[in-house]
């Protein structure tokens, strides 16, 4: 076990994150619309552009650029464009457990079996760890929770780490889903080398709240500018996942 630790490490509530970026966009004009992706037409005398998207609710737009950031369903998404992108959804599970020892100044400590705790407020989080036998493409719509992960996996290698962690009381979970890059578990940036105004920003496998104000940024860069400038995400492009040449990611939790 390699320990490593960040004093100026912290964690980032994503519900006020979220509300913060709806508010900023109102607040630059932007237009968002709560509908499903139902496909992507292709210009037909060349097919290197996406012309138009439908939506489910039979709004047809017309579009100057597409980017995906679809999350677990970017691949499906890709696919409406007739594109080939290596992502799928994966199910992940987090546990909210209270204990009686109280460690409010405790870092986010990961195992290295790949179970990850960290306390939040007067209570812990925890998850990691799906078998590897059943890690495979989930249901996008599938969000129950996989009690029996905790019980017979996550809580008996949190107590053989931390002893006082064998008398806690689980409260509640969730499940959720990583957009998984299966070809490395890194995340796909930028432009389709063939369908040039059809971007990605997808496959980030769990990893994607950490890194996308930087990848935001630099795509807006790389539409407005045509390159990169603050931060070069050329190593993360596309052409990695054509070429079948990975960039693997090792801390995946």
């Amino acid at each position: 076990m390699t320990p490593a630790f960040i004093r100026r490490g912290g964690s980032i509530e994503i519900i006020d994150l979220t509300k913060s970026n709806e508010h900023e966009k109102h607040c630059s004009g932007g237009d968002a619309r709560r509908k499903s992706l139902q496909s992507c037409a292709r210009r037909r005398w060349d097919g290197q552009s996406v012309t138009s998207v439908s939506l489910d609710n039979g709004d047809r737009l017309e579009v100057g650029i597409v980017v995906n950031s679809a999350g677990p369903n970017a691949g499906t998404v890709a696919a409406m464009a007739g594109l080939v992108l290596p992502v799928e959804p994966r199910k992940r599970n987090v546990f909210v457990f209270e204990a009686r020892d109280k460690y409010s100044d405790m870092p986010l400590l990961v195992d290295p079996s790949g179970i990850y705790v960290r306390p939040e407020g007067s209570v812990y989080l925890t998850g990691g760890a799906e078998p590897e036998e059943g890690d495979g493409p989930a249901d996008p719509t599938d969000f129950e929770v996989d009690w029996p992960l905790f019980e017979e996996v996550i809580w008996p290698v949190l107590a053989t780490r931390i002893p006082a962690f064998e008398a806690i009381k689980p409260t509640r979970a969730w499940a959720g889903h990583y957009d998984y890059n299966t070809l490395d578990q890194n995340a796909v940036i930028g432009p389709h080398p063939q369908v040039k105004n059809f971007f990605f920003a997808n496959g980030f496998s769990g990893h994607g709240l950490q890194q996308a104000p930087a990848v935001g940024k630099a795509l807006a860069e790389l539409i407005v500018h045509g390159g990169y400038r603050t931060v070069d995400c050329s190593a993360f492009g596309y052409s990695r996942v054509a070429e079948g040449r990975a960039f693997r990611e090792l801390n995946v939790i």
